[in-house]
């Protein structure tokens, strides 16, 4: 007999998990695609690069979901006036972030200049959203509660 909300914990688990691939994912394309954002591995070996690929992921997620959802809600105003287009912008900001704090570490993200970010943000995030599409069915049905 599984505990009272096990299933809640799991299911939010697996659609983590899954978010967590699909970005580490939709980051590997994106270096494919635009010139001046790579990632560099902490050690050499396929290994380490997909680890790599996860920590920015996760990097990226934690910058996204807090520092993003603040930045949205307080410059609401200026996205309205911008039709949106600020977000383009604040986008490659969040994502030159990500660079910047993964690169403390000596490792990780590198963006050569603002407009590989800006571009960069744009098909990041074209891809994550693709992906998601491809892999709805892994995600799940969020439920109410």
């Amino acid at each position: 007999m599984r505990a009272a909300g096990s299933g809640w914990h799991s299911g939010r688990m697996r659609r983590f998990l899954v978010r967590l691939l699909i970005n580490a994912v939709a980051l590997w394309l994106t270096t494919l695609i635009v010139a001046g954002v790579q990632v560099k591995a902490y050690d050499t070996g396929a290994g380490p690069l997909i680890v790599t690929y996860l920590l920015v992921a996760l990097v990226f997620g934690i910058v996204n979901g807090v520092i993003g959802n603040l930045i949205r809600i307080v410059a609401f105003p200026l996205y309205i006036l911008t039709l949106g287009l600020l977000a383009l912008v604040v986008n490659a900001l969040l994502l030159i972030l990500v660079a910047w704090l993964t690169g403390l570490t000596g490792f990780g993200l590198t963006i050569t200049d603002f407009w590989a970010g800006f571009w960069g943000a744009i098909v990041l995030g074209i891809l994550s959203w693709l992906i998601s599409i491809i892999l709805r069915p892994l995600l799940g049905r969020r439920s109410a509660a």
